[in-house]
């Protein structure tokens, strides 16, 4: 496999275009025997891939909220170095985890290889080569440099060419609370804003907090920047 990531830097490094990268990464994956593959980036507020899975699988995946108890992302989280995974015994597994894989294995998603890369501020983007087999025989182990040298290459060009997302599920602020976060960009303080909008300093106060913890900000000014930063405000 260390040609392949050979190869997976090289077409990062050199498609000139995003379609061009989908494409290209799509022929890799086929190459290497792999039906599929799935790039993941996972923030605190935002999370989108870019994958050539069932158009409806990646939609249930985001909307089920499937990132927060998929184990392999739990792994990838835990370990941070690339590893192969297979899908476990039904019978030692929670409801969720076996529904969770019962969908995954109907669109043919039964084993794979993941490489998680630390992104940016902490974050954590990850690719994954998936098969339809029950599980993998890999005739060496994988070659860790390589593959995060890879990935990493691959994340940037996708952060370069800012690449449009198969599937994303994206934070929906109220109107309400996306109002008064504008007003806090603007430098008003809460007795400003209740002043501007006819609102009590209570009912402001109320719609910034809520705002702040739909963004899982630590603090007002955090929110801020997060709902600027995700063009929400």
């Amino acid at each position: 496999m260390r040609t392949w990531f050979q190869r997976l830097t090289d077409v990062s490094s050199l498609a000139c275009t995003e379609q061009a990268l989908k494409e290209a990464l799509a022929e890799l994956v086929q190459d290497l025997g792999f039906d599929g593959y799935a790039y993941l980036n996972v923030q605190p507020v935002r999370i989108f891939a870019v994958s050539n899975y069932a158009s409806e699988w990646q939609a249930r995946y985001l909307t089920q909220n499937y990132a927060m108890i998929d184990p392999v992302v739990t792994m990838a989280k835990a370990q941070m170095k690339a590893f192969a995974w297979a899908a476990a015994a039904p019978r030692s597994l929670s409801k969720p985890l076996r529904r969770f894989y019962s969908e995954a294995s109907d669109f043919g998603i039964r084993s794979g290889i993941s490489i998680p890369v630390r992104t940016a501020f902490g974050h954590l983007s990850m690719l994954t080569l998936a098969s339809h087999k029950p599980s993998l025989n890999l005739e060496t182990d994988i070659d860790q440099i390589a593959a995060v040298t890879a990935v990493a290459q691959l994340h940037a060009k996708m952060e370069q060419q800012d690449a449009e997302p198969t599937a994303s599920v994206e934070i929906d602020l109220k109107a309400k609370q996306a109002l008064c976060l504008k007003w806090s960009a603007e430098g008003k303080t809460m007795k400003d804003i209740a002043s501007i909008e006819g609102m009590s300093f209570a009912t402001v106060n109320f719609h910034l907090n809520n705002a702040r913890k739909a963004l899982d900000a630590g603090s007002l000014a955090q929110a801020t920047a997060l709902a600027t930063k995700l063009k929400l405000i």
